[in-house]
């Protein structure tokens, strides 16, 4: 109970401030807890951090699927986590502090690797891309991903019209996977 509501409060702080803006002493106040507790859970901030950053978008089970619609579930998967976490997604942490903490850049290239690219890969390898022409395209949905994520959530811009952003993103996401 205790050791969640700290990471939920450092979600939020990290997601917010970013690594270098985030206080140790703020997230224990969120959370109702002194910093020596922080310390007993996590070691460091850089420990919390990490904890607070642990994501997993178990994409494989979004992709499944034809060819055909593949852009509209990968749309809908990465809208409605935009629109399911809006304040604490570990993502949005990890996407703020990699410019500031070496660390946390190589946790969010492990994370991409991992989390992004390999079941996008898998994904298009099923539809019988080459293993070259299917790295290929994952890197490009993912690199358009993490963009539009940038511009969106990082930077705050107005997201007036939901579901036609999911429908531009999933348009864009099919051309990069029909383009020949």
């Amino acid at each position: 109970m205790t050791r969640e509501r700290i990471l939920s409060a450092a979600r939020r702080e990290f997601a917010r401030e970013g690594f270098g803006g985030a206080k140790v002493h703020a997230i224990a106040a969120s959370s109702g807890v002194s910093p020596n507790l922080i310390t007993r859970y996590f070691g460091s901030k850089n420990g919390l951090f990490i904890a607070a950053t642990d994501v997993r978008l178990n994409l494989d089970a979004r992709l499944e699927g034809p060819r055909e619609t593949f852009g509209e579930r990968l749309a809908k998967a990465i809208v409605d986590r935009w629109t399911s976490q809006e304040g604490e997604d570990p993502l949005l942490a990890l996407l703020r502090a990699a410019g500031e903490h070496a660390q946390a850049g190589a946790v969010l290239s492990t994370f991409l690797d991992e989390q992004s690219l390999a079941p996008l890969t898998r994904r298009l390898l099923l539809y019988g891309m080459s293993e070259e022409e299917a790295n290929a395209r994952a890197r490009s949905i993912d690199i358009f991903v993490v963009g539009v994520t940038t511009r969106y959530r990082m930077l705050r811009d107005q997201l007036d019209d939901v579901d036609a952003l999911e429908r531009w993103i999933a348009g864009s996401i099919q051309a990069l996977i029909d383009v020949e």
